[in-house]
């Protein structure tokens, strides 16, 4: 699609969505079912515009501004016997208040399709193939814009460290040269084009393989083996070698859920390992992540937190050598609390921290670490129409720019 038709599109949905309040029957506020429910079909619109990001603060792995961009989802489940499900996802994002042209580009995506087999009605076991829901973390369950009480994300899975699967730094003093660069790193060894870096665990894309769930009244588990790693899914393999993650869940009393996750792959490429140091390598550089999270509701409050600790293995090459594993950890904290039918507020504090490297001048961060303090509130303008409002502040210790404060705001359709 052109920029100047989706533009168009852009302002209908907009146009629509707002005079929602006055025509609200308008607006189907259920999935669509077809063939006696065996086929359904939603999908969910979000519109939010903020202030310039000139730290790339909010930029995600889809080269797209998290506050300045409009996400149109549609979603189809086809159903044709209780046994299998057949569900998918495509994906379209518009950059808002920016130029025609680069971040526009190839944006329309197949976000998930897989096969789901429930081999017993009566037993919640399941097996899922293709493009396959996160197993990783507790955010990454609920990414969708009306299970956000805030506009941003947490940093571990947006913020992009200056980490690439497909290019590697030749030693120490290159790798921190790129803090507070993970919005457009470059190193001399693999892919040498400047790209994005990754986030710890990524929130916009789902990794292809086979998982299992199953659960009980008190426990969820479920595993996967899939192409990428957390913090790179990929839709192809890249490296001849898979990816395992688990996660388990526990809610022993109403209102606690009790989370613990682990994923271990080969993160980098054949091709930039092969550049680095020769055949045989591809499952010697690997990303290995361990989680925690808890949430509480009871009442009008709703608390959450939860951390993530990641380590990822890169070749020692020249002097002075990267001698160890690189890792970083990121701990967030939210909140959200009701003040009135249809009215809340909400706050986030996260910090995103790195481990040291010896370079030329001593011991530093291979990246900037990076402190993030956001607050909101949000209005339902009806049951499936959200108005959401932020407040963020965000602090680096590296980068060209150290601070920003941004404002945005957020309008959120479902069905």
């Amino acid at each position: 699609m052109t920029y100047g038709l989706r533009l168009a599109a852009l302002i209908a949905v907009v146009a629509l969505l707002g005079t929602a309040t006055a025509r609200a029957q308008v607006l189907p506020s259920e999935p669509v079912a077809l063939a006696g429910g065996r086929i359904t079909i939603g999908g969910d619109v979000s519109a939010s515009i903020g202030a310039d990001d000139a730290g790339f603060f909010n930029y995600t792995d889809y080269d797209h501004a998290a506050l300045r961009v409009l996400t149109v989802d549609l979603t189809t489940s086809i159903t044709p016997n209780p046994h299998i499900a057949v569900l998918g996802e495509i994906r379209d994002e518009l950059a808002l208040l920016s130029l025609p042209g680069d971040e526009n580009r190839n944006t329309v995506r197949v976000y998930a399709l897989y096969v789901r087999i429930r081999p017993w009605i009566d037993r919640a076991i399941d097996i899922q193939a293709g493009r396959v829901p996160p197993t990783f973390g507790s955010f990454a369950r609920r990414v969708y814009a009306n299970d956000n009480p805030l506009i941003g994300y947490p940093l571990a899975y947006q913020y992009l460290t200056s980490l690439r699967p497909d290019a590697l730094p030749w030693n120490a003093d290159e790798l921190l040269r790129m803090r507070g660069r993970g919005w457009l790193s470059s190193y001399s060894i693999g892919n040498q084009e400047a790209e994005a870096g990754v986030p710890l665990v990524s929130a916009f894309r789902w990794d292809t393989g086979v998982q299992l769930h199953a659960a009980s009244a008190i426990v969820d588990g479920t595993v996967a083996v899939t192409t990428g790693t957390v913090s790179n899914p990929r839709l192809t393999d890249d490296n001849s070698a898979p990816q395992v993650a688990a996660r388990v869940s526990a809610h022993p009393i109403p209102g606690l859920v009790l989370g613990v996750s682990g994923a271990r792959g080969p993160f980098v490429s054949s091709t930039a390992a092969r550049g680095a140091v020769g055949d045989g390598h591809d499952r010697s550089f690997t990303q290995t992540a361990w989680g925690g999270d808890v949430e509480y509701s009871r009442g009008y409050y709703l608390l959450r937190a939860e951390t993530i600790w990641s380590q990822w293995k890169i070749p020692a090459l020249g002097a002075p050598v990267v001698d160890r594993p690189l890792t970083a950890m990121s701990t967030y904290v939210e909140g959200r609390y009701k003040l009135r039918p249809g009215l809340y507020v909400a706050g986030r504090f996260d910090h995103l921290g790195f481990s040291d490297v010896v370079g030329s001048d001593g011991p530093q961060t291979w990246d900037a670490p990076v402190t993030r303090v956001e607050v909101g509130a949000g209005y339902s303008l009806q049951r499936n129409l959200l108005l959401k409002f932020s407040c963020q502040r965000n602090t680096r210790d590296g980068g060209r720019v150290t601070n920003s404060t941004l404002a945005a705001a957020q309008l959120v359709y479902w069905f």
